[in-house]
């Protein structure tokens, strides 16, 4: 059952939504250079859409959404060569042809090498025991929105769990450098923001996690609870931010952080 605070919806429609509202994704690019920020939400700057990214929504679909709604929206393998035996390659214009049947249906497509990528990642998450716990049940990609610090927002939370609260599955080249890597890109950063906005609807601080799990062989999964104190950190950094953007929508100045001239100082 899902609870009252979260919408599901599917993703385009939450995509479009976005173009008035405030998302940790658009944060993220203000944090870094609002430049930035204004140039993507006045459509100057598109989004890149990688193959990598559609492997990553795809495991998704196939780990919190489950084989049924994967196969609804995914399509794999494509045409087979009759002359070999094997799929015909993506670049070829049979895969075109057949690529573009499976969109006129509404599917997405993936090679068969990417499907197999995707099984396997799925594999390693379901094999490890405390992230199964945690999958047993929960709502998938549930949408919350609500005025946050004066600004409309919204987040679209890949599981809760009504004991556990938020997770949030991560897809990582190693393990081994995943705590770097969360840093890197602000992962606590986004994680805080999705806590901040579900407690500003349910008046709860929900307790919050993050499940890796590797693109490549032997495919492990881990899971780390984020501490408060990081999260408190990044509120109070998100915060400000917002307080920031309200600025330089006010005044419509938009700086990208150098603007002033800096000194190199190496040994």
């Amino acid at each position: 059952m899902t609870p009252d605070f979260l919408i599901r919806e599917p993703e385009g429609a939450y995509r479009a939504m976005a173009r008035d509202l405030l998302t940790s994704h658009q944060l993220a690019d203000f944090r870094k250079c609002p430049s930035l920020y204004h140039k993507k939400k006045l459509g100057l700057i598109a989004d890149e859409d990688r193959p990598a990214y559609l492997v990553g929504r795809a495991v998704h679909a196939m780990i919190l959404e489950g084989d049924d709604e994967f196969y609804k929206r995914y399509a794999s393998g494509g045409p087979v060569n009759p002359r070999t035996g094997k799929p015909f390659g993506s670049a070829t214009q049979a895969y075109t042809d057949w690529k573009e049947e499976q969109a006129a249906k509404g599917l997405q497509c993936l090679t068969a090498e990417q499907h197999l990528l995707v099984a396997d990642i799925a594999e390693g998450v379901r094999s490890h025991p405390h992230v199964r716990e945690l999958l047993v049940k929960g709502v998938p990609e549930g949408v919350v929105r609500t005025e946050y610090r004066g600004m409309a927002c919204q987040s679209r939370i890949d599981w809760f769990h009504p004991e556990f609260g938020i997770l949030d599955l991560k897809t990582a080249d190693s393990l081994d450098y995943f705590e770097a890597d969360a840093r890197r890109y602000g992962y606590a950063h986004q994680l805080a923001f999705y806590r901040s906005v579900a407690e500003r609807v349910t008046g709860v601080s929900f307790p919050v996690r993050m499940v890796a799990v590797e693109k490549r062989q032997p495919f492990r999964c881990g899971v780390w609870l984020v501490s408060e104190q990081t999260l408190a950190y990044c509120q109070q950094e998100n915060e400000a931010a917002i307080e920031r953007l309200k600025v330089c929508e006010k005044s419509g100045v938009w700086p990208t952080g150098f603007e002033e001239p800096l000194v190199f100082d190496a040994p």
